[in-house]
């Protein structure tokens, strides 16, 4: 019961990181899941987040694999719960109030304050999650490439999703 507990709070407040996305949140997951209740180790952590990101839905479901891996279907459903109920309860109060708040002279600069905030956490996600999967030539150049693709062309990211894939299977197996 207590393993409950602590995904609860985990994952409760890990939802409230999440400004920008749940890439916000990787840094302190990171720290949380792997560093200080050792649930999982990082290369676990990865393929969980990886996974999350090629599911269709939101990528943060992939919370309720770690919540399963702590305490079975129990800990899944906590982690779901406490991940994205205090999120959206605090996104429709700020959201019903911020439409009030409409004409109000400081709303511009708390917008491009939290735009400043959701760059800088992603950033620091990205930075985190860099250090634990680009540990060879190809992985840097596929992330280099990957990037430039995205950021120069109007490409479809799936293609180089697919083909980067393709690009890593290949090398695992020559």
């Amino acid at each position: 019961m207590k393993q409950l507990g602590d995904i609860a709070g985990v994952f409760a407040y890990l939802s409230l990181l999440t400004v920008g996305g749940g890439m916000a949140a990787f840094p302190e997951l990171k720290t949380l899941t792997v560093d200080v209740h050792h649930w999982l180790t990082f290369p676990t952590l990865l393929h969980f987040y990886s996974l999350g990101q090629l599911a269709p839905g939101p990528n943060m479901m992939m919370v309720a694999s770690i919540g399963a891996v702590v305490a079975g279907v129990p800990g899944a459903l906590v982690a779901l719960v406490a991940f994205f109920l205090p999120t959206g309860l605090l996104t429709f109060a700020i959201g019903r109030l911020w439409m009030h708040l409409g004409t109000w002279r400081w709303r511009p600069a708390i917008q491009a304050g939290l735009g400043s905030v959701s760059v800088g956490l992603v950033l620091a996600g990205a930075i985190i999650m860099g250090r634990g999967v680009l540990n060879g030539v190809l992985y840097v150049a596929i992330a280099i490439t990957v990037f430039l693709l995205l950021f120069k062309s109007k490409i479809n990211p799936a293609y180089p999703i697919v083909s980067s894939g393709l690009i890593a299977l290949g090398a695992h197996y020559l």
